[in-house]
């Protein structure tokens, strides 16, 4: 017998669906259409596990819909203007952006984009995700770009972006502002250190992590209920290092019972201090650089954290440090580099959504999630949020904002409709009301103001055929905050509209029980994983967890997919080996076991469909999987042997039918997860007889409708002879197996009136399988025949 070559097979497999179109979109087809907001990856490097892992679980759904639904929006993309993109070619080229044109490292960037996206792409087919590649977009192509432009065109005119000079949160080493969305929490470890602030004669001790902002304070804030402060109130306090006075204003932010209990005020440590300058109307101090430097003469040209231990230092060297402790604390650090960010006063463009957020919450509850938990993820963030979204960023290689400025009469110039896509560095334009040359704006949007209107972009790939609210939005729970939040957003803003129906989140892949980095070292490569098992074992692995959850990666969870992968090889050849001479006819009247076992079966597509429909894929694995071991292999091939070797052709035609029609349901319930092995199975056993030239392209096993109606007892009650047949069955074999007997060797059994009674009409079937002389009424025994 030949071994199964998974590499083999699913080249095979894959080059077939390619040539036969199988996934491809028909948009003039009259079935319903089922549509998916497919998440773009981002051009970083290659697919990493959590790629494999989030992917296969919305493919297990899509290729469900395929077959149930009979119409199928999948289209796929990649997300290539960000960030990550523009690190990778730095990296990969050995430059720095920011030291070349924005034009120069725009083209080096599209080139290397070029070159590396096929491979990329690759790995996602590699993985069975059934995709129309064809309805392909990435959002930096002059598709996206137009639509992403069109939206903040239209944004504006309806009065919902603004542009304002604020402090607005900077990532030092990317060199750029951010949005909220993209803040994460870092432990570090840090002093907390007690400095001696001067008031009149009186030392006032202030502890602070940042003594680096001493030149940057404006104020000292004291709570108006701390009476050790009450005589400092309306005074001024001279700041300690750089000798120069501030107000002390009695301010209820202040924390009786944090550090000594008076805080100071700075331009600008965090948001607090933004929001405490405005209210007080403070003049700001700005000491910090956009790379991360120091601007005051002392300590010009110093990294931040440079410059906070040599202040440190220079403070204990004049006795100005009372107390210094070594704490760990939580940092606001920005999500693509870890670096911690600063507050930085800069001119950037804004969407209104402070204003809004009692609407978005009610937009998300319109929207299903599954699991049903994560909806409150997304109200925590819309109910946390404090400011507005910042859609501008300090980058070159995105898309670029549409926008020129007037300076003489600020005049805000957009361009028509029909200019876009636009880059305005690269347009001369002149102001209308004084017709003098209008500077271009130069940042680009943020990638999420992109990818926020996938289902916008998608669907004008098609003409908009389809359109929102698409179906389902797949996508881990990481970004609830960006992805699904701002594309919640956009449809609201633009269309009042929901962007989708449904949305399903995916949780993280876990080694050991902690999160896969690069810097732990404990990352399992998905390339590696199915050249030695498989994709459909890798996939297999995926769908051993519930949507919302992480999941361990254990490669042991991979041998048992590449087992039940040949286990399924084996099973189909023992049946098609006795299929030669069967020709689809059904027989007059089928086996009572036969009967049976196809009730059982029509249970199993009845929970199998509900748990799909669900998005509870973990489950209809599950149900599909113990069905096929327990009752198909274990117990139903064995128990048919008899007739499929023996002689009346009546009986032998029953099993045959049962056979085959069982085997292709159970690899249509299978199909969704294992996509390879089940079309390979239908192409070398079924094609002949079935219309569909794909598996994955036939109907859903249908159920008897009554099904629906009933509950378990009633189910379970007419596949009884098959549990019993099944429990008994599993007691001989043990009574086999302890006394040390092969499972072939002949017996006299013994079974209990009511059970004789209940088998009367499969006890040849039982006899066969448990290779049984004679079957008596009695107490259970199991007797040997030398």
């Amino acid at each position: 017998m030949v071994a199964y070559d998974a590499k083999k097979v699913e080249e095979k497999i894959r080059k077939f669906w390619e040539k036969e179109k199988i996934y491809k979109f028909d948009p003039k087809s009259r079935k319903k259409i089922y549509s998916i907001d497919t998440p773009p990856p981002t051009v970083s490097g290659d697919m990493h596990i959590g790629h494999a892992f989030s992917y296969a679980q919305q493919d297990f759904i899509a290729r469900f819909r395929r077959m149930f639904e009979g119409g199928l929006f999948y289209p796929f993309g990649t997300d290539d203007n960000g960030l990550p993109t523009e690190r990778l070619v730095e990296r990969l080229g050995k430059v720095k952006s920011k030291e070349m044109s924005r034009a120069k490292f725009t083209e080096l960037c599209l080139k290397t984009l070029k070159e590396i996206t096929p491979d990329f792409i690759q790995s996602w087919k590699n993985l069975g995700v059934s995709c129309d590649y064809d309805i392909f977009y990435s959002t930096i192509d002059k598709h996206s770009q137009k639509t992403s432009q069109k939206s903040f065109i239209d944004l504006y005119k309806a009065g919902h972006v603004y542009n304002k000079e604020f402090p607005t949160i900077w990532c030092p080493e990317c060199q750029t502002s951010i949005a909220q969305a993209e803040l994460e929490d870092k432990e570090f470890g840090s002093h907390f250190s007690t400095m001696k602030f001067k008031v009149g004669g009186k030392d006032l001790l202030i502890a602070t992590t940042r003594p680096e902002l001493l030149p940057a304070c404006v104020a000292v804030f004291v709570h108006p209920d701390d009476k050790r402060y009450k005589g400092f109130v309306g005074k001024k306090a001279k700041v300690p290092l750089f000798d120069y006075e501030v107000p002390i204003f009695a301010d209820k932010s202040a924390e009786i019972e944090k550090g000594t209990g008076a805080m100071m005020v700075c331009s600008y440590g965090d948001k607090f201090d933004v929001d405490a300058v405005n209210r007080h109307k403070l003049e700001p101090k700005i000491v910090f650089n956009k790379d991360g430097t120091l601007n005051i003469k002392e300590y010009k040209g110093m990294k931040i954290k440079d410059a906070r231990k040599q202040i440190l230092k220079d403070l204990e060297s004049k006795n100005l440090i009372t107390e210094k402790k070594q704490i760990q604390h939580a940092v606001n650090v920005h999500d693509k580099c870890g670096t911690e960010i600063e507050f930085i006063p800069t001119e950037q463009w804004f969407i209104q959504i402070l204003d809004k957020k009692k609407q978005l919450v009610e937009q998300g509850k319109k929207i299903e999630w599954h699991p049903k938990y994560m909806q409150k993820r997304y109200e925590n963030w819309v109910g946390g949020l404090e400011w507005d979204w910042n859609i501008s960023r300090n980058r070159h290689f995105g898309v670029p904002i549409p926008v020129w400025m007037c300076e003489n009469c600020k005049e805000t110039i957009l361009p028509k409709e029909s200019e876009l896509p636009v880059d305005p560095i690269q347009v001369e334009k002149k102001c209308p009301k004084c017709k003098k040359p209008a500077s271009p704006e130069k940042k680009v949007l943020d990638t999420w103001a992109t990818s926020s209107l996938t289902p916008q972009i998608t669907s004008g790939l098609i003409k908009d055929k389809v359109v929102i609210p698409y179906s389902l939005r797949p996508q881990a729970h990481d970004i609830i905050r960006t992805w699904a939040f701002y594309t919640i957003v956009k449809s609201y803003l633009h269309e009042k509209k929901l962007p989708w129906k449904n949305i399903s989140i995916s949780g993280f892949v876990k080694l050991e029980g902690e999160k896969m980095s690069k810097s732990k070292g404990n990352v399992v490569d998905p390339k590696v994983a199915m050249e030695q098992y498989g994709a459909d074992a890798l996939r297999f692995w995926a769908a051993g967890s519930k949507l919302g959850e992480d999941l361990n990666y254990q490669e042991k969870d991979l041998v048992a997919g590449k087992r039940i992968v040949n286990k399924l090889v084996n099973a189909s050849r023992f049946v098609f080996m006795n299929l030669e001479d069967y020709r689809g006819k059904k027989p007059k009247k089928l086996q009572r076991i036969d009967e049976r076992f196809l009730i059982e079966l029509n249970r199993v597509i009845f929970t199998t469909t509900h748990y799909f429909k669900e998005y509870e894929y973990s489950r209809a694995k599950f149900n599909a999987e113990e069905f096929f071991w327990k009752f198909f292999c274990d117990y139903y091939l064995e128990a048919v042997k008899g007739r499929i070797y023996g002689k009346d052709k009546e009986k032998r035609l029953s099993a045959q039918y049962t056979l085959y029609h069982s085997l292709l349901t159970i690899l249509k319930m299978f199909a969704p997860i294992m996509p390879f092995i089940t079309e390979e199975i239908y192409q070398t056993h079924f094609r002949k007889f079935e219309k569909e030239k794909s598996i994955h392209l036939t109907k859903w096993p249908k159920y008897d409708k009554k099904l629906e109606g009933w509950d378990d007892k009633k189910i379970k009650s007419h596949a009884n002879e098959l549990t019993l047949f099944a429990s008994l069955l599993t007691q001989v074999r043990a009574e086999k197996t302890k006394a040390r007997k092969s499972m072939n060797t002949e017996c006299i059994l013994t079974i209990n009136k009511i059970h004789y009674e209940d088998l009367k009409k499969v006890l040849d079937d039982f006899k066969n399988v448990t290779n049984a002389k004679e079957i008596k009424e009695g107490k259970f025994k199991v007797e040997f025949i030398k």
